[in-house]
């Protein structure tokens, strides 16, 4: 299976030892960004995984390929040209105080990216799925315009799109309507992943409550059923569904499971009770490229697909930094365990 993975680049500044970004003079960088996150967690599970951008002809703009390299990531299709690579300051949750994150990515590499710049058609042949995020198209007109571009010949192509809503309302700047361009492109995908959330904003449905601060937590399943009906009807292209739900019962206890709709069918996966978080960045990713592995690992089983996502994510909360650096053996013990 091979799997290209297509999104920006960022490099993310923090304070260590969970002071505020006010606080403190030494900032700790680390590379990351959803899709690059994606490719990552794939490379680990020892998929074939392309990661495609643009990043600025610069040390700093090699030194982020180069960490997805040698994690196993292709990066040789990576486009470079521009002027910086786009960042963020993350600020993590402590006690009742919330996390924070603070983007800075106007006039990045990839902001500045524009249709006919990535040869699509020689890029995704052969490829067995193509994966972007909402995020992809909320940058800028250009990338958004980039964004349909290659969603376009991947559907040309017969290339199955994987599709992960990742709505962050701060990034939408540039006048677009965020709900409207991504149900756009949601319409184009094959297999969609988002959280509860996003869901809800996508759908306009309220989402039914998930309070859980154990593992005892009730599932109004038929509520869920009946959501995921009412998507599939409004975009019936789209064959799978995966929700990821998190509770956050304090800065370092969270809950976290998920469901899987397919065909008309309804799974649920055992909720986790994650006691003592390290790092929640990236999460949602770790989910799907779980989710990708699975696929192959798994492929007449949609339960175990599920569950080994879950696992995927919640072992990515004991991980320091964006990616899950996770191995397939080691996620198969994690959901080995789980109840």
């Amino acid at each position: 299976m091979r799997i290209i993975t297509f999104g920006e680049l960022l490099l993310r500044f923090s304070k260590t030892d969970h002071l505020r970004l006010t606080q403190g003079d030494t900032l700790v960088c680390k590379y990351g960004g959803s899709e690059a996150n994606v490719a990552v967690s794939l490379a680990m599970q020892n998929e074939e995984v392309t990661y495609i951008t643009r990043l600025p002809d610069t040390p700093v703009g090699h030194a982020g390929a180069m960490s997805l390299a040698q994690l196993g990531v292709d990066t040789t299709r990576v486009l470079y040209g521009g002027q910086r690579i786009g960042t963020y300051y993350f600020e993590p949750a402590a006690g009742m105080r919330p996390a924070k994150v603070i983007y800075d990515r106007n006039n990045s590499a990839y902001y500045d990216l524009k249709p006919g710049m990535i040869p699509w058609e020689h890029i995704l042949r052969d490829a067995t799925i193509f994966h972007v995020s909402g995020i992809t198209a909320a940058i800028s007109q250009q990338a958004a315009d980039a964004t349909f571009e290659a969603l376009d010949i991947a559907d040309k192509m017969g290339v199955t799109i994987a599709f992960d809503i990742n709505y962050r309302k701060n990034l939408w700047k540039y006048g677009a309507d965020a709900r409207q361009t991504l149900r756009r492109m949601l319409a184009r995908c094959d297999m969609m992943f988002g959280d509860a959330i996003e869901f809800e904003f996508l759908s306009g449905h309220p989402q039914p409550p998930f309070t859980a601060t154990d593992a005892s937590f009730e599932m109004q399943m038929k509520e869920y059923g009946e959501w995921f009906d009412e998507l599939h009807a409004d975009f019936p292209r789209c064959k799978c569904w995966m929700m990821g739900m998190r509770n956050i019962v304090s800065s370092m206890h969270h809950t976290l499971t998920g469901l899987l709709w397919t065909d008309g069918t309804l799974l649920k996966a055992p909720i986790m009770d994650i006691p003592h978080v390290i790092d929640p960045v990236g999460v949602g990713d770790a989910f799907m490229g779980g989710w990708m592995h699975a696929i192959q690992l798994f492929p007449n089983d949609r339960q175990k697909q599920l569950d080994y996502s879950l696992a995927a994510a919640a072992l990515k909360n004991s991980i320091p930094g964006d990616f899950n650096l996770s191995t397939e053996e080691e996620i198969l013990e994690v959901m080995a365990k789980m109840k």
